[in-house]
């Protein structure tokens, strides 16, 4: 493997680098070409599975790692560095790192949840990917992907808001780590985007030294790694206010919805980083 710049970028997909509506990445292709020019890694962040990054990886020609199920896992191809990093498995051709235990945890922890809040929540394993697909406007072949779960399981909150902290609360007795997306709150394990992008981006820096990353979304459930990036890029939704950050140095605000702004403020991170030298 070879990365001429010291530089990484961490991409939510929905909303940030697909579009919110009809999940196409069209406008933001001048700038991954770019990337994909400059051997900048484009890291997927996302509350997807495996299957559906795959997938998505085939239509971008990524060779990268990539982090699913809202950090549950990170997948790195397996030879993608020298050898492979501490504390991952070696499965299906990838180098993995888990830190959420299996989605069978966290369907038996909603059933024990039904007495209580019975009818005030779906789930994706219940609802099937039919359903699925009439409330994101996936195909089906989609919708299938997006229940190919491993380590979490998102929940659709059908009760008041109330009772849904009540929920949240109960959910984090028993060990889970709720998480609220765009459309979904992600049932999984102590886990999130942000100790999955520092862990990777530690194995980044110990093939190529320190590393220059930024990272973007645009939802709740990207707060935590725009807060722990070096640069962050909040992209403007149109279904959403931008998600408040305690940070003030090295974040931008695109003013484009989706790919558009994405590709915006990617620009402009590379613009204002282009003086970075070659580590290797």
């Amino acid at each position: 493997m070879s990365h001429n710049k010291p530089r990484i970028v961490f991409t939510d997909l929905d909303g940030s680098l697909l579009d919110h509506h009809d999940y196409s990445f069209n406008e933001a292709k001048p700038v991954l070409d770019d990337l994909c020019q400059q051997d900048i890694p484009v890291i997927p962040t996302s509350s997807k599975t495996r299957s559906e990054i795959e997938a998505l990886r085939q239509q971008l020609e990524s060779q990268d790692p990539f982090i699913v199920e809202n950090g549950a896992a990170v997948f790195i191809p397996e030879n993608y560095f020298a050898s492979a990093p501490v504390g991952t498995v070696c499965r299906e051709g990838y180098w993995i790192k888990e830190f959420s235990s299996l989605r069978g945890h966290w369907l038996t922890l909603l059933a024990a949840l039904e007495s209580r809040f019975g009818g005030e929540f779906d789930s994706f394993y219940r609802l099937g990917p039919e359903v699925i697909a009439s409330m994101t406007g996936l195909s089906l072949t989609a919708a299938k992907r997006a229940n190919e779960r491993d380590y979490s399981e998102p929940v659709q909150w059908l009760g008041s808001d109330p009772r849904k902290a009540e929920f949240i609360s109960a959910l984090r007795a028993q060990g889970a780590n709720p998480l609220q997306g765009g459309r979904f709150l992600t049932v999984a394990g102590d886990c999130d985007k942000a100790r999955a992008l520092i862990w990777l981006r530690t194995v980044y820096e110990q093939a190529l030294g320190t590393v220059q990353d930024i990272a973007i979304g645009d939802s709740g459930n990207d707060v935590a790694m725009l807060e722990t990036s070096r640069c962050a890029l909040v992209i403007k939704s149109p279904v959403h206010d931008f998600p408040r950050l305690e940070r003030q140095a090295n974040v931008s605000y695109s003013t484009g919805f989706g790919p558009a702004g994405w590709a915006e403020g990617v620009q402009q991170w590379l613009e204002s980083t282009s003086a970075a030298k070659p580590l290797n």
